[in-house]
């Protein structure tokens, strides 16, 4: 069966998540340690989390497999998922996959770096296009699994 399973203390497509899977009748968890509103709709899930390092990434890491898809910038969440088989999509619409996630991880053990010796990092804003480019993966996606 078809889940969507996402990252929800900082993601800013949540409202674009409930709707697509709304359409598709698709359940949806919302994994947070707080500070989310729940959803009437019976198929849209608040898991609420205990506050602590990766407590939510493990929940979903757990859940996440062959069939399901995970929505989340972390990169390491987006392995972690990536090894249960999960398709997973950022916020802005990337892919992450097997041939690109170590890639991925290298160039955020390298941005960690850079900021303990000092540099600066910015995170590029959120626009318009991430958001579009979100919607035609996330529907690409459920097309993808649903055919099989």
């Amino acid at each position: 069966m078809l889940d969507i399973y996402v990252d929800g203390d900082a993601c800013p497509v949540k409202a674009e998540i409930i709707r697509v899977a709304e359409r598709y009748g698709l359940q949806v968890y919302l994994v947070s340690n707080g500070g989310l509103r729940p959803s009437p709709n019976p198929n849209i899930h608040l898991i609420i989390v205990a506050s602590g390092p990766d407590i939510a990434d493990d929940w979903i890491a757990q859940r996440a497999g062959a069939g399901d898809i995970a929505i989340t910038a972390d990169i390491l969440l987006a392995g972690r998922c990536l090894a249960n088989q999960a398709t997973v999509i950022s916020p802005q619409g990337k892919a992450f996959t097997a041939d690109n996630i170590g890639n991925a991880i290298a160039g955020r053990a390298l941005g960690a770096h850079l900021r303990e010796l000092g540099g600066t990092t910015t995170n590029p804003t959120f626009t318009p296009r991430d958001r579009s480019q979100f919607l035609q993966a996330l529907d690409a996606a459920i097309q993808k699994i649903k055919r099989g």
